[in-house]
């Protein structure tokens, strides 16, 4: 089992790289895409802000879950999307573990 920690420093540089692409390519014809890049940077925001500490993180993966339908890929997509909504699952279920 990975601790949040150790999917967050995997997951988060990529995430972080990825997250605005996937927003310019695929925001047209998806657009809770946009409000996927706003949970993620709350996300983002909030992790930074604590340093090392666990932030609080409840409402926002609420809402993620919410928006990406439990992080279901759309048939449509790239790789890339697809590699976003699966770290975002595996950050999420390392933040509920």
């Amino acid at each position: 089992m990975n601790t949040f920690n150790e999917v967050k420093e995997r997951n988060m540089p990529r995430l972080e790289q990825f997250v605005p692409i996937v927003e310019r390519v695929h925001g047209g014809s998806h657009p809770e895409f946009h409000a996927v890049r706003r949970v993620f940077d709350a996300i983002r925001e909030k992790i930074n802000g604590v340093g090392g500490e666990r932030p609080d993180l409840d409402d926002e993966f609420k809402e993620l879950r919410e928006i990406t339908d439990h992080y279901a890929i759309p048939a449509d997509v790239c790789e890339t999307y697809e590699a976003v909504y699966n770290m975002l699952a595996e950050l999420d279920k390392a933040y509920q573990d």
